[in-house]
């Protein structure tokens, strides 16, 4: 009797194990705060539908543009910065589009179309079926990288 009961303890870790996260409001993945690619890549296979594809496409431009990037999950969003540094871009699943997080988005040019309540912080929304101008965007992530940024731990 004991096998069997440690054998379903198992299955049932490994079903556990084997779920997908949830969706919190948005569809934005719940990932625990975690340092690394690993939760990154949890995040972004976790993001609904054409989310994933533009998580992958926009995680992939950050490693080539700055390949020295750190990674992290915080608040259930994938977070990318500069040891010593800061963060310097977030995103974000909402129910309609992701939201690009560049903390000190207004000393980019061209500054990101999107403002916020925090002075320095700018925005750039992808809907399903906007083009990414990669040019642009990689020219963000290069000019982001170079600035202090945000110390959230």
């Amino acid at each position: 009797m004991p096998a069997k009961m440690s054998t379903k303890v198992a299955r049932d870790a490994s079903a556990k194990n084997s779920e997908k996260p949830v969706l919190l409001s948005g569809g934005n993945p719940q990932i625990a705060k975690a340092d690394g690619d690993a939760p990154v890549q949890a995040y972004i296979s976790a993001m609904p539908g054409w989310k994933s594809d533009v998580g992958r496409r926009l995680d992939d431009l950050i490693a080539r543009t700055v390949p020295e990037a750190r990674k992290a999950v915080r608040w259930n969003s994938p977070f990318y910065g500069i040891e010593g540094q800061g963060w310097f871009i977030s995103y974000h699943c909402f129910t309609k589009y992701i939201k690009v997080t560049f903390f000190q988005g207004a000393s980019l040019r061209p500054i990101p179309p999107v403002a916020s309540k925090q002075d320095d912080v700018r925005y750039f929304h992808i809907h399903e079926n906007d083009r990414i101008d990669d040019e642009l965007v990689a020219g963000w992530i290069r000019q982001a990288s170079e600035l202090p940024g945000e110390l959230l731990f």
